[in-house]
């Protein structure tokens, strides 16, 4: 199978002289991209970093960050894409666990800089580096089973797991993106999820590849994603229920001309119908693409096409058909098929299932399973194969696109000396898909507000609740001890026919 830097020859190759990336006002050929990336590797090297050592990258969506995306595995490093929105010392968990050599930021590194034996600044001292540094030649000794990233996901018990992403993942997930979205020089690209997410890097290998133009928004904003839209007459982009929201309302009350829309895609998250409904109302030239997958999946497992042909029948409630390339089903318990219809879990398989956990093997053996990964996420498939999702094995809220595990919330409640008992759970959010929720047994007289202002210490802000319940009475626990969440959940879903919203 190829390796990046396939995607970078053929590129220059086909489409040198054709944009390759807009950003800040500036244009790149796709020959620059490639020169570009070649001076990277070598200015890497420089440094000292060597085959299979890890290079994060802590910045926002720009064409250096897109350079780094591609030049870091292409020269046989391990492109660390740390979350911009985490909190200082889950960035040292990460840094720490990657054991990262080097760092490119476009911010204050702060507690960071201690940890990498070098900083790079973004854009200044990066493109002085580039600049200075000859073209080295990418690929060398690179194979599809060489590790190309290592991206952090949140963990059940607290601490992130490294999902270790190989050439061979990440070149089958670009495959598997263009059988949904089929690819042509004249695509122009808006990149609206931040690059350290699977929705924003999706489908950066494929633009690349194909010769297309891909424009990353630096923060996501609805007003300038929209005039970026009328002003280089994009033809798609992809992005999180809370951003196709954003843009959708800010297109009814304030319209621009967005008629070479030609696809919008969305996924990493659940998304209320209503939702996709004012945006297909607001983007009537667009077919609109559900997507759903995981980190450790590269991340497509499932797409769902024509979605704004689907929405008054019941498989606009659905996140779609194995995409060509990746098998799915959904299992019992007991690992056996469960027959059409029946809820269970969903696993998957294909080329594009991670390599596994970063220094977790227990981790992975709890996931991977005879090649079969366990997603977490409970549905059913119709008698054509349409997936279904309605609840979740794993304790996860997913809110705006990102993760959020409860244990992560609960840790940092506890944290607080007013805190007896608390427990999270999702609760339905017409704009964030899910919120985060607690409630709490409190020990002491307390504000909320207060509560929510000390876990911001601890906690990245979109993990934070959105509001707190306080209890004088215990948690409902089952007879092992196990808080009963289902019982605190049940009040907020009533009139949701499914558990994810």
């Amino acid at each position: 199978m190829p390796t990046f830097v396939d995607a970078l020859l053929r590129a220059s190759q086909v489409a040198g002289n054709r944009t390759a990336v807009i950003s800040e006002g500036h244009r790149y050929t796709h020959a620059d991209i490639r020169s570009k990336c070649c001076r990277l590797a070598s200015a890497l090297k420089n440094k000292g970093v060597q085959p299979g050592d890890r290079v994060a990258i802590l910045a926002a969506n720009s064409v250096q960050y897109i350079e780094c995306y591609l030049a870091i595995p292409a020269a046989g490093f391990i492109v660390v894409p740390l979350n911009t929105r985490h909190a200082e010392p889950e960035l040292v968990y990460a840094v720490k666990d990657a054991d990262a050599k080097v760092l490119l930021t476009d911010r204050d590194p702060g507690a960071l800089r201690e940890l990498f034996d070098t900083v790079v600044m973004i854009p200044d001292e990066y493109e002085a580096l580039l600049e200075a540094a000859d073209e080295a030649e990418l690929g060398v000794d690179v194979t599809e089973d060489t590790l190309a990233g290592l991206f952090y996901t949140g963990g059940t018990t607290g601490a992130a797991k490294g999902v270790m992403l190989s050439h061979r993942n990440l070149i089958a997930n670009s495959f598997h993106w263009m059988t949904v979205s089929p690819p042509t020089q004249d695509n122009v690209t808006l990149i609206m999820a931040p690059l350290f997410h699977a929705a924003g890097s999706n489908g950066v290998l494929s633009g690349i590849w194909s010769g297309s133009c891909q424009i990353p928004l630096a923060v996501f904003n609805p007003a300038v994603a929209l005039d970026l839209i009328g002003e280089h007459k994009v033809t798609q982009t992809l992005g999180v229920p809370a951003m196709l929201a954003a843009i959708s309302e800010l297109q009814h009350t304030e319209p621009r001309d967005t008629s070479s829309l030609q696809m919008i895609a969305h996924g990493g998250s659940p998304i209320a119908t209503e939702v996709v409904r004012r945006a297909c109302e607001a983007f009537p030239t667009a077919e609109f693409l559900h997507v759903y997958g995981l980190t450790e999946t590269s991340p497509l497992l499932t797409g769902l096409r024509d979605e704004q042909t689907l929405l008054d029948v019941d498989r606009g409630r659905s996140c779609g058909q194995s995409i060509i390339g990746v098998q799915v089903k959904i299992i019992d318990q007991g690992g056996n098929e469960m027959p059409s219809g029946e809820v269970g879990e969903l696993v998957a398989k294909g080329p594009n299932i991670m390599k596994g956990y970063w220094r977790k093997p227990e981790q992975t053996k709890e996931v991977i399973q005879d090649g079969w990964f366990r997603s977490g996420d409970m549905g059913y498939m119709d008698d054509e194969g349409y997936v279904f999702l309605v609840d979740r094995a794993k304790d996860m809220i997913v809110s705006g696109g990102e993760n959020v595990y409860c244990s992560e919330v609960e840790e940092a409640l506890y944290k607080h000396p007013a805190v007896l008992e608390a427990a999270v759970f999702g609760i339905p959010d017409d704009e964030w898909g899910e919120a985060v929720h607690a409630v709490v047994v409190p020990r002491e007289e307390i504000a909320p507000e207060e509560l929510i202002d000390f876990c911001r210490k601890h906690i990245a802000g979109y993990k934070l609740p959105k509001a707190i319940t306080f209890s004088d009475m215990e948690l409902p626990k089952s007879g092992p001890g196990k808080v009963l969440k289902r019982e605190l959940r049940a009040p907020f879903w009533e009139g949701h026919d499914r558990r994810v919203n």
